[in-house]
């Protein structure tokens, strides 16, 4: 199975709590939706930007989810207790259960 880690840190002078970072989650996810947008020339904008210059948005927007997510994921440890671990070895077994991954 192949594996790409991404290592992002927890954030700063932030007080975060699952309702606001969900809502960001969300704006940050349609920033990238409008960056793929701009890259297939889906915007609606007559001006359309290179495609060296449309990935590297998508790229920085997608690093923004990413961050997003993460920080819930400390929101859930922290506040709630919840046990990423485990959370993440029972996900593993779901993709595996689904066909989506194949160990060896």
């Amino acid at each position: 199975m192949e594996k790409k880690n991404v290592i992002l840190p927890k954030l700063n002078n932030l007080t975060p709590t699952i309702e606001s970072t969900a809502l960001k989650l969300m704006e940050e996810a349609g920033e990238l939706a409008q960056a793929i947008g701009k890259l297939r020339g889906l915007s609606g904008e007559a001006e359309r930007c290179s495609e060296k210059e449309a990935v590297a948005r998508i790229t920085r927007e997608l690093l923004d989810v990413a961050q997003t997510a993460v920080s819930m994921m400390f929101v859930l440890e922290e506040q709630y207790g919840v046990d990423l671990e485990f959370a993440r070895q029972e996900h593993i077994q779901k993709l595996l259960k689904k066909g989506y991954l194949k160990m060896g």
